[in-house]
């Protein structure tokens, strides 16, 4: 069902995020060490930055996570109202 709201009560995959950055974090933190130990300073700090940018992604989804079904629903919760204009 469309409203035209979507943009601001859109929901997203959240098990999905997470997972993805799981992996993320993974090659993040690998190519920090790795560019360390090869002796490459700027391309370990751009790694570094990638892997603060994906912990703090992480957090994020995983409180959504935990705020419960609002955040992260299932296929019984049915889509949100559409926003009411006349306020």
């Amino acid at each position: 069902m469309r409203t035209g709201s979507e943009p601001t009560t859109a929901r997203s995959a959240l098990r999905a995020r997470m997972w993805l950055s799981v992996w993320g974090l993974v090659w993040a933190i690998a190519g920090t060490a790795a560019f360390a130990l090869a002796g490459r300073p700027g391309w370990a700090i751009a790694c570094g930055v990638l892997w603060l940018i994906i912990t703090v992604d992480l957090t994020m989804i995983l409180r959504h996570i935990r705020q419960g079904p609002h955040y992260q629903p299932g296929p019984d919760i049915p889509p949100y109202r559409p926003p009411d204009r006349r306020r």
